[in-house]
C-alpha cells in the first residue's frame, strides 16, 4: 500500500474533473443465493469477507486503499494490498460487492470505488448488521461519490495521525430545527479526547460541481440553523461541534469563503474552519486548518494557518 509520505500529487484525486463520468466495472448477470451460501459453506467467503461487508456498509462508497487502512486500524489481518484486492475481486464476482471507476479528458482514474449489491445485503441482514442500502444508491452522482471518499480520507487521516483520536461516525445526522430538515455532514465526524476533555469536528465536504455555490449556500442555511438553536445533547452532540469544510485545494477554500461571507451566512457561534484533500495526506495534521480573519492594516480577510497543537 502506498503511504501519504509517498504521495507526490498536485491536485486530489477526488476533485472535480471535466467531463467526468462513472463507469461501471462490476459483473453482469445472475448469481443465486444457492451459490453464494456454497461458496460461505467451502470456505471460499469467510469473516474477512464479512468484515469487508461491514466497512463498505458502513462507509457507503470506498476505494481499496482506504479499506486497507480501516482493517489496519481494527486491527484486521489481510496480509496486502493485492490479497485484499483478491477478496474484492471474489465478492465482486459473486455480485456482494459492484465496482466503478472515474474516466474523464484526463484519462481513465487511478482508483475504483466499491459499494454494495444486493446480495450484499442480504448477507448482512443474515448476520443481524444494520443495512439501509437501496439499489438506488448505486445511482448517486459523481460529486455525491467524491464527497464521501473525501471524507473518507479525514476521519482515516485523524484516526491514524491524532494522538487524541477516540472515535469516528461516518454518516452523521443533524436538525436544522427552525427549517425542519435532517440533513448529513457529507464528511462525517471525528471525537477527539485529550485530558478528559474532548471535541467533536464535523466535516462537510464541498466539490467543484455544477452549481455549486447554490449547494453551499443551501448547506450552510442548515448549519447556521443547526447551530443557532443548538442545546447540549441535539444529534447526539453533548457540546457545540466544529464544523470544518473541506475544499479541492487552496483556491477552492478562499472561493467557499467568500460565497459564506457574501451570503452573509457566518456561524457566529463557531470559528469556521477550512481545509483540503491534499493536507489530509501530509505528515502531521498540526497545520493542516485554515482560518479567514481580518487583517487590521488592510481591513480586508486573510486566510491564517490555525495551529492546534490537539492535532499532534
Amino acid at each position: 500500500m502506498v503511504e501519504d509520505s509517498q504521495i507526490e500529487a498536485t491536485q486530489s484525486p477526488f476533485a472535480m474533473r471535466k467531463g467526468e463520468i462513472k463507469v461501471f466495472d462490476g459483473k453482469d448477470g445472475y448469481v443465486t443465493m444457492n451459490q453464494i451460501v456454497n461458496k460461505i459453506d467451502i470456505g471460499h467467503i469467510t469473516d474477512l469477507h464479512f468484515e469487508i461487508l461491514n466497512i463498505v456498509n458502513e462507509f457507503e462508497f470506498i476505494t481499496s486503499r482506504q479499506l486497507c487502512q480501516l482493517l489496519d486500524y481494527k486491527g484486521i489481518e489481510y496480509k496486502s494490498q493485492d490479497k485484499l484486492n483478491n477478496k474484492l475481486d471474489q465478492l465482486v464476482r459473486s455480485k456482494i460487492l459492484t465496482r466503478y471507476y472515474f474516466s474523464s479528458e484526463e484519462g481513465k482514474g487511478i482508483y475504483k470505488i466499491y459499494c454494495l449489491e444486493k446480495m450484499g445485503k442480504y448477507l448482512l441482514n443474515s448476520r443481524e448488521q444494520d443495512c439501509k442500502w437501496q439499489q438506488t444508491d448505486n445511482t448517486k452522482p459523481i460529486a455525491m461519490i467524491k464527497k464521501r471518499l473525501a471524507g473518507n480520507q479525514a476521519i482515516i487521516a485523524y484516526m491514524r495521525k491524532v494522538k487524541a483520536f477516540t472515535s469516528y461516525v461516518a454518516k452523521p445526522s443533524l436538525t436544522a430545527k427552525s427549517l425542519g430538515k435532517v440533513f448529513k455532514a457529507a464528511g462525517g465526524s471525528v471525537k477527539l479526547t485529550k485530558a478528559s476533555k474532548s471535541i467533536e469536528f464535523l466535516f462537510e465536504v464541498i466539490r467543484r460541481e455544477d452549481e455549486w455555490q447554490k449547494k453551499l449556500l443551501d448547506k450552510m442555511k442548515m448549519y447556521q440553523d443547526f447551530y443557532q438553536n443548538f442545546v447540549p445533547g441535539d444529534s447526539g452532540y453533548g457540546m457545540m461541534p466544529q464544523l470544518i469544510l473541506i475544499c479541492e485545494d487552496e483556491k477552492h477554500m478562499a472561493e467557499s469563503f467568500k460565497e459564506i461571507v457574501t451570503n452573509k451566512l457566518e456561524i457566529p457561534q463557531i470559528k469556521l474552519y477550512f481545509t483540503t484533500d491534499l493536507r489530509q495526506v501530509e505528515e502531521s495534521l498540526s497545520k493542516s486548518l485554515t482560518e479567514f480573519v481580518i487583517d487590521e492594516k488592510t481591513n480586508k480577510y486573510k486566510a491564517e494557518t490555525v495551529n492546534l497543537k490537539l492535532l499532534d
